[in-house]
């Protein structure tokens, strides 16, 4: 099993930056060669991808709206991946949920992640 765990929310002002953390867990956890990714859903609407990275951080992909705000990177010694969040807007306001998946490159699709977190609230106010 994984575990995953997401730290780092909160409730920000437009323009602040926030730092989320995912620590993994688990007997058949690898970072080395598990693909992992960030995800959010914000109230009213469908979850969808933030931003992935590959296992060894060879390849990352963000979707358009964070693209040049947000950066996400990974620690594999540490088993924990980051999401660096700045200039944050209101729009970024959601529920933020960490996921991994048995497969080193990139995914954008929740249905390729196996494992997920219990995600960590991020309220942007204007």
């Amino acid at each position: 099993q994984v575990q995953l765990v997401e730290s780092g929310g909160g409730l920000v002002q437009a323009g602040d930056s926030l730092r989320l953390s995912c620590a993994a867990s688990g007997q058949t956890f690898s970072s080395y060669s598990m693909g992992m990714g960030w995800f959010r859903q914000a109230p009213g609407k469908t979850r969808e991808i933030v931003a992935a990275i590959s296992s060894l951080s060879a390849n990352t992909y963000y979707t358009d709206s964070v693209k040049g705000r947000f950066t996400i990177s990974r620690d594999n010694a540490k088993n924990r991946m980051y999401l660096q969040m700045n200039n944050l807007k209101p729009e970024d306001t959601a529920v933020y949920y960490c996921a991994a998946r048995p497969s080193s490159n990139v995914a954008t699709h929740g249905s390729e992640f196996h494992y997920w977190g219990q995600g960590t609230q991020v309220i942007v106010s204007s």
